[in-house]
């Protein structure tokens, strides 16, 4: 990549940082705001071979417009990171998406898997953001972890809209709507992420992509080999994969959302509903079992009442009452000076019997 910190591309966006495997951070000069711009490489056929400041030819042009429908077209909503379209700049197709302060879920499951009500949280606003895509008549094709940003307060919001509608739209360019050509571009394109090769796409294939997302998060890997595109195709296909009981209480979930009949898997709005269930009745964790990498989310609605929200731990310890929660007190008289107070004590009520009778009798 020829960016660099300090290049402004498509005369608006000012890099903030080395470019990092097609990935970015920039500033919109025009509006102050923080955002992501994702990279495609475009083959020579399309751009040309031409200088950076040579006129994008026609193919180039129809890839912006189809990003640009779809960002158009993208409902607003708390969950979704929103597009604000793309460019050709060179031999790359940058789609550009806003960036609030957080950090990508990919990072996140580098330091290990996530306890199964945090991992359920996060879902559940993936499938709100899925649910407003879904009513709006759009699939969104990429919910990875790559794709996911959880926020400084929590929530997860699902981003990698436009990138992926970029390299679908590359791969039916190059290889046509469909066969061995568009499979071979795809798979050079978007590599063995199993999120991403459902056996049928639109909303079905998106809740399934959930699915696989929610067991990498409980188990810190995917369900499905990842060697290589045909191994991992060929074992979707088959159905040839990792039992959910690792999974936890969101077993049950993972299993009906991996069904390879699309009929028979929950809608995102189905999702939702029961993810909320689970967190409703989730136990409290006991002090020990606490996960402080994230902070607690916030609600979109509130998912679960906030006294019963999991703040990470999986486990079905309950809170300590409040009797055993507080210090204990400390003892008014130290224990090593009882017996010489007591014995103290006798002595005294002794001499102020006989001084009693002394002068009862006197």
């Amino acid at each position: 990549m020829r960016a660099g910190p300090g290049q402004v591309l498509a005369g608006r966006y000012r890099l903030t940082g080395r470019p990092e495997a097609l990935n970015a951070l920039a500033v919109d000069e025009r509006s102050g705001d923080a955002v992501r711009l994702r990279a495609l490489e475009l083959p020579a056929l399309l751009t040309g071979g031409q200088e950076p400041d040579a006129p994008v030819p026609a193919q180039g042009e129809w890839l912006v417009r189809r990003v640009a429908e779809v960002g158009a077209a993208a409902p607003r909503h708390p969950r979704l990171l929103q597009g604000a379209g793309a460019f050709v700049e060179g031999d790359l197709l940058w789609t550009v998406e806003e960036r609030p302060a957080g950090v990508p879920l990919a990072a996140l499951l580098a330091e290990g898997p996530l306890p199964p009500y945090r991992a359920a949280e996060i879902a559940a606003d993936l499938a709100g953001a899925l649910r407003a895509l879904h009513e709006a008549g759009l699939a969104h094709g990429n919910p990875t972890a790559e794709s996911v940003l959880v926020c400084e307060d929590g929530a997860a919001l699902l981003g990698g809209l436009l990138p992926g509608v970029a390299q679908e739209a590359l791969a039916e360019e190059l290889g046509g709507p469909g066969g061995r050509r568009r499979y071979e571009v795809r798979a050079t394109l978007v590599g063995p992420v199993a999120e991403r090769w459902p056996l049928d796409g639109g909303p079905a294939g998106d809740c399934w992509a959930l699915g696989v997302l929610l067991h990498r998060m409980v188990t810190g890997r995917s369900p499905y080999p990842e060697g290589g595109v045909p191994e991992l195709v060929t074992a979707v296909r088959d159905g040839r994969r990792v039992p959910a009981e690792a999974c936890g209480p969101l077993g049950p979930l993972v299993e009906r959302l991996l069904q390879p009949d699309p009929a028979r898997r929950p809608t995102a709005a189905e999702i939702r509903g029961e993810l909320a269930e689970l967190l409703a009745a989730a136990p409290e964790p006991v002090d020990g079992e606490r996960v402080a990498r994230v902070p607690e989310p916030r609600a979109e609605g509130p998912v679960a009442p906030k006294a019963r929200r999991s703040k990470g731990g999986g486990g079905a310890g309950r809170s300590r009452p409040a009797a055993e929660s507080g210090p204990r007190r400390r003892p008014l008289v130290p224990p090593a000076l009882l017996g010489p107070l007591l014995v103290g004590g006798v002595f005294l009520l002794l001499v102020a019997g006989v001084t009693a009778v002394v002068l009862f009798a006197g």
